[in-house]
């Protein structure tokens, strides 16, 4: 019997503005790398070997974009199953001049255990997940240990995963999670979890939440095996 692999996300398409179905159809020959087909070497697809950083599940592109055009000397992909986001995205990338991004939109998993070779990540950004608050529903979470395990072995050494979550009992998941695999050294001790670093921004979903008193609770650990 085959088993269907749960999803952390459902497929929501929303409304596509005329102006971000324009950038699918226009931009994604220069930006998106589509589905199928063999892994990419990142080296071959930027053409320049310098370090290479994902963000999963980049919602409306915000952070991606920002960090993006904050650090020309790395390269960007980014990956979302949202195609308005993907939309939005492409139009910030081409509005700013962004030339060091490339975006898949499919699955985070199928990208990276598929289209990704092994040990060719500097660095894996997942900020604010779904948290499927019902307990019942916690099993849809990205954040399991098969995910990480894929993750791990996706990253270079040396190479770290950044989390963020503005849900406390995910964010004790998310650390209980990282802590059990061997492969990872918190970087701020054990059982630590940071402050926010400067190089992520704040999005507007964020602010809102601490106007609101609601904290937000970062993690970062490094591949050191």
């Amino acid at each position: 019997m085959t088993h269907r692999r749960i999803r952390s996300y459902v497929r929501r398409e929303g409304r596509i503005t005329p102006a971000q179905q324009r950038a699918l159809n226009e931009l994604w020959p220069i930006y998106g790398i589509g589905p199928g087909g063999e892994a990419i070497d990142p080296v071959k697809l930027f053409g320049r070997d310098v370090p290479t950083i994902m963000e999963v599940g980049f919602g409306n592109g915000d952070t991606l974009i920002e960090l993006a055009a904050q650090q020309p000397e790395c390269n960007f992909i980014g990956v979302d199953v949202y195609r308005p986001g993907v939309g939005r995205l492409l139009l910030q990338a081409t509005r700013l001049g962004v030339i060091n991004l490339r975006v898949f939109c499919d699955d985070a998993v199928n990208v990276l255990r598929d289209r990704l070779p092994e040990a060719s990540l500097s660095g894996l950004l997942i900020f604010f997940p779904d948290p499927w608050p019902k307990k019942r529903h916690h099993k849809r979470r990205l954040i399991r240990p098969e995910f990480v395990e894929l993750a791990v072995s996706r990253l270079k050494l040396g190479g770290r995963i950044h989390l963020a979550t503005d849900w406390e009992d995910y964010a004790q998941q998310m650390l209980e999670v990282m802590t059990a695999q061997r492969a990872l050294r918190n970087i701020e001790g054990e059982r630590q979890f940071m402050a926010r670093p400067g190089y992520r921004p704040v999005t507007k979903f964020e602010a809102r939440g601490h106007a609101r008193g609601h904290r937000v609770w970062d993690l970062s650990f490094e591949r050191v095996r």
